[in-house]
């Protein structure tokens, strides 16, 4: 999977193409990342104790690995990801338009 928890990504399909955000959780095993403020849903939460209120919370929920594209922080485009091996056999993220690590 090529992109991480902190990464900002934009959304090529689907509902909320076009727009951008930075991604608050990578799912690698299910192929989907939680991206901020995009895909809102509104969760209703029982109350925990006896004389509480329940709450209507909003979070985001998970959208496709597909549906997204890294944003190179250095050219500021839209870009797929290169692996290459330093010289002490690290192996880094490189963009594909502008060859700068990211």
């Amino acid at each position: 999977m090529n992109i991480k928890k902190g990464d900002q990504v934009i959304i090529i399909a689907g509902n909320y193409k076009d727009k951008k955000g930075k991604v608050l959780k990578a799912i690698p095993s299910e192929g989907k990342v939680v991206v901020e403020k995009v895909a809102i849903i509104k969760k209703h939460l029982r109350p925990k104790a006896q004389g509480q209120k329940g709450q209507i919370i909003e979070k985001e929920r998970p959208i496709d690995i597909s549906n997204v594209e890294l944003i190179c922080p250095k050219c500021l485009k839209k870009t797929r990801v290169a692996y290459v091996f330093a010289k002490d056999n690290t192996k880094k993220r490189v963009c594909k338009k502008c060859n700068k690590e990211i």
